[in-house]
């Protein structure tokens, strides 16, 4: 299996803390970065021109640089090929459908629990899989 990169990005302490373990526990990523907003990835993403990751994955709600904010900026750059997935609490078919109209890659639920990340990072494995959400260079 392959292993991926991602970026990780979410404004929530704890929860990119919980975050980050449970992903890493799945084996199945490398954690590259970890930003507390959108606009500290967009800072990284230009400091890290020549070692992209091969995913971002976004939280939707935060201060500075939002979710969709990320999702406009990297149209508008040279990052437009980088899938970003966001991630949210809310279930709301309005706002995925705004996610996916603004140019995510897929858009995922985060579990009710900090605990279940280990879950949900099989679950994000198993969807870029299956949607083929990162293209080989």
């Amino acid at each position: 299996m392959k292993k991926y990169q991602i970026v990780l990005v979410e404004n929530d302490d704890d929860e990119r803390l919980f975050m980050k373990k449970g992903i890493e526990q799945t084996g199945l990523f490398e954690i590259v970065a970890q930003a507390e907003n959108g606009q500290l990835l967009l800072d990284w993403l230009q400091e890290n021109q020549t070692q992209l990751p091969d995913l971002i994955l976004s939280d939707l709600n935060m201060p500075v640089t939002n979710g969709y904010e990320v999702l406009e900026a990297l149209q508008d750059k040279a990052y437009g090929h980088l899938p970003v997935v966001i991630t949210s609490t809310s279930s709301a078919p309005t706002i995925i459908a705004k996610c996916l109209s603004l140019g995510a890659a897929d858009y995922l639920i985060k579990p009710d629990t900090f605990l279940e990340y280990d879950v949900y990072g099989k679950e994000l494995y198993q969807r870029i899989e299956q949607k083929g959400l990162i293209k080989d260079n």
